[in-house]
């Protein structure tokens, strides 16, 4: 495996899960490891940005010093507006999700299941302050994608067979973005579409709790 360290295997994941984005799309980048896509993205990408606690619109995230600190996302972070921001309640927001006008959702993960099935919000034993929005925008959205690490912290899978945790919404998880590879998630299970640059198909296979499916081509890196 690559000899570079942790937070740049995390950067490459966070890079190459912005191209993901695409012009005219409205996305919402889920709390955790998602937001940070924002700073990612080329400055005049046209696309929108939505968080759930009612903003669309949303340029890149400010340093407490520099930001105006009335505008958050959702997880907490200071981010900043953009000509045509605009702002509103929770049940405007909520119905732009229910009414699935969200091209894609970009969500953090506990645990994928290879049909799909995803498990994000609650870990039985520790504190949770609730499922959020998570179960609307897993639910709603046109197309959810998932940005997590390939194992937790003890080297544990994070793509498994069944998710063992309580889930947040069964087979909506399209596609997977890992510090090691970016999985698809299809008819027959995880296939293998990228490797993180220096990681090997090896590598990869046995940190999925599943099968991992390998095209007979080249495997484009990241």
């Amino acid at each position: 495996m690559s000899d570079a360290k942790p937070l740049d295997a995390r950067a490459r994941m966070i890079a190459r899960a912005a191209r993901e984005l695409t012009a005219g799309m409205v996305v919402n980048l889920g709390i955790g490891l998602p937001t940070k896509v924002i700073n990612h993205l080329p400055a005049d990408l046209p696309l929108c940005l939505h968080t759930e606690n009612g903003m669309t619109g949303i340029g890149a995230t400010l340093p407490y010093e520099r930001a105006d600190r009335n505008l958050i996302d959702a997880g907490g972070a200071y981010v900043s507006p953009i000509p045509g921001s605009a702002y509103f309640d929770s049940a405007v927001s909520f119905a732009l999700v229910r009414s699935g006008r969200l091209d894609l959702t970009m969500l953090g993960a506990f645990e994928v299941a290879q049909n799909g099935d995803l498990a994000n919000w609650k870990i039985p034993g520790k504190f949770s302050p609730g499922a959020g929005g998570a179960i609307e925008l897993a639910q709603k959205a046109r197309r959810v994608v998932v940005m997590t690490t390939h194992t937790d912290r003890h080297g544990n899978p994070k793509l498994l067979e069944q998710c063992t945790l309580p889930l947040t919404a069964q087979r909506r998880v399209a596609r997977i973005f890992t510090d090691l590879a970016v999985i698809d998630v299809t008819a027959h299970g995880f296939e293998l579409c990228e490797l993180a640059t220096g990681v090997t198909v090896q590598e990869a296979t046995e940190a999925t709790g599943a099968p991992l499916i390998v095209p007979d081509t080249d495997i484009p890196t990241f």
